[in-house]
């Protein structure tokens, strides 16, 4: 079950589901790549010695490219942003979960932030503040227009 799921108020409904970009993913893809284009160009080499490094050199940059994998699912998979008809809400974190909830009533602005990436592969950072206090920055999250919408309108 799902943190927004358990945290629903009688009469709440869910108006949007917000995600994580596949973005989060870039830095494995690169890994990978530097790890491919090191098999290749050591497969071509010419001493045996310097091929064998070149693949450990690869293998190294497969280990580290299915970590950051890892770790970019599993921040994915912990991150929960929620926008119902009375609140927002933004969870984070498995062991130690961080939380924030703001009601509609209490959002004054609603910010978002797109840089020329982002506009291209329809990721954002969104700013939600409030009267008195506000949600931290939650960066990378797909369709930002979509939330910012799903909050402003009422």
């Amino acid at each position: 079950m799902s943190y927004v799921n358990s945290v629903l108020q009688p009469g709440e409904t869910v108006k949007v589901i917000g995600k994580l970009h596949w973005t989060i993913f870039i830095r494995a893809v690169l890994f990978a790549a530097v790890g491919l284009v090191i098999l290749v160009y050591s497969s071509k080499l010419e001493t045996e010695k310097a091929r064998e490094l070149g693949q450990i050199v690869a293998g190294l940059a497969f280990v580290v490219a299915a970590l950051a994998f890892l770790h970019a699912w599993f921040i994915r998979w912990i991150t929960e942003l929620a926008v119902t008809n009375h609140r927002v809400i933004y969870k984070r974190g498995f062991l130690r979960r961080y939380t924030v909830e703001m009601n509609m009533d209490k959002v004054e602005t609603v910010d978002v932030i797109q840089p020329l990436m982002g506009r291209l592969l329809g990721y954002g950072t969104i700013r939600v503040r409030g009267t008195g206090q506000g949600i931290e920055d939650l960066s990378h999250v797909a369709d930002p227009v979509g939330i910012r919408n799903a909050i402003t309108a009422r």
